[in-house]
């Protein structure tokens, strides 16, 4: 049999056999009274309605979260944020997709292990917990032995990197499932009431791309756009492009979320999928970064669509795939800061919206509480 029956073949095994994987309870919080108590509360007969616009929705979605049905507003708790940074490789780089070589995603992370990236700056600034996830890069990490940042390493290396997708399935459904897993394994240890999720991983955005195609009928074309950095020239683009028509040719049957994520995804975003539906099993905030994170979160969403409820999206990249992305779950993102860099960048530079949010609220209800 030839290459490509070997994949049809595996494509046809992935969607019929039954997979062992059990997801976690989540609960909408859809509660209409509860939006209108947080509307009156902070209402002002001095202003008009609903005067702080988009941050009294902010508002509202955070107490949504936080409030189970028979539970009154009593403030929102953002203590121990955590910050989780996945890292991994993809076998499509092999295939000349991005700018950068695949050596790329190992040397960010060992700079941000030494505290030397942007999001260390960040994480100290805002009282994060910041910890890096090796869901599947091609080299082995080490902590640096030097002072760096107070940062995490943790090891749930699915493999080396995932395979070329152009030629096959870029990981099988077990290791899928597997990556989901750890992802859901690694938040049941954290505490806190807030997740923010970053990613490293040079080719993540073909992947992000490919799954926004497939998931939400983006042509690719348009899901691709145009890759940023790296001096990125057309004939560069039009390689790129085709290399991942040829992936989304060869996994044309797979359809469902999870047939998506294993024919087409990388260990990072699983893991990051398995993030977010751990969390709002746990009533916890989840704070989204960018195009990488976002397809992860639309995985998550596909699997379990309460998800959707708990998720704040941090910024709009300048990647016209998560434009596109933030349109199809019909987000709203706190940020607009033409960003060209993910590791949770992003996500932290909107976690002061959140304290705002925080804030306005509890002056409120402070207020209300002295005029009894």
């Amino acid at each position: 049999m030839d290459s490509s029956g070997q994949a049809a073949s595996i494509d046809t095994r992935m969607a019929t056999r039954p997979l062992d994987l059990e997801l976690p309870v989540v609960q909408p919080t859809g509660r209409p009274a509860l939006d209108a108590q947080v509307a009156a509360l902070l209402a002002s007969p001095c202003h008009p309605d609903h005067a702080l616009g988009r941050m009294e929705t902010l508002v509202q979605q955070l107490v949504r979260i936080q409030h189970p049905e028979g539970l009154e507003v009593a403030g929102i708790s953002l203590e121990r944020p955590q910050m989780l940074v996945f890292a991994a490789d993809h076998g499509i780089v092999d295939e000349g997709v991005s700018a950068f070589s695949q050596e790329t995603s190992g040397q960010r992370v060992e700079e941000l292990l030494a505290g030397e990236a942007p999001v260390n700056a960040l994480a100290r600034v805002h009282g994060f917990d910041l910890t890096v996830v090796d869901a599947g890069l091609a080299r082995q990490l080490e902590l640096p032995a030097g002072p760096g940042g107070r940062v995490a390493l943790l090891s749930r290396k699915i493999g080396h990197g995932t395979r070329n997708m152009v030629l096959g399935p870029a990981m099988s459904a077990r290791q899928a499932v597997a990556a989901l897993q750890a992802g859901m394994d690694v938040v049941r240890h954290l505490p806190g009431r807030v997740l923010a999720l970053g990613d490293i991983g040079v080719g993540s955005k073909a992947c992000a791309s490919l799954l926004l195609s497939r998931l939400c009928g983006v042509p690719l074309a348009d899901a691709s756009g145009q890759e940023q950095g790296g001096g990125t020239d057309s004939l560069r683009r039009q390689h790129r492009l085709k290399k991942l028509q040829l992936a989304a040719v060869r996994h044309r049957k797979a359809v469902s979320p999870l047939e998506v994520l294993a024919a087409m995804g990388g260990f990072e975003i699983a893991m990051q999928a398995g993030a977010v539906l751990q969390a709002a099993s746990e009533r916890r905030i989840v704070l989204i970064d960018g195009f990488v994170a976002g397809a992860a979160a639309l995985v998550a969403r596909g699997l379990k669509p309460e998800v959707g409820d708990y998720l704040v999206f941090g910024h709009r990249s300048t990647e016209p795939g998560h434009r596109l992305l933030l349109i199809h779950m019909q987000a709203q993102p706190l940020l607009d800061m033409e960003l060209r860099i993910g590791q949770g960048v992003g996500a932290l530079l909107a976690w002061p919206m959140l304290q705002s949010a925080q804030a306005l609220l509890a002056r409120r209800l402070a207020a209300g509480q002295g005029s009894r």
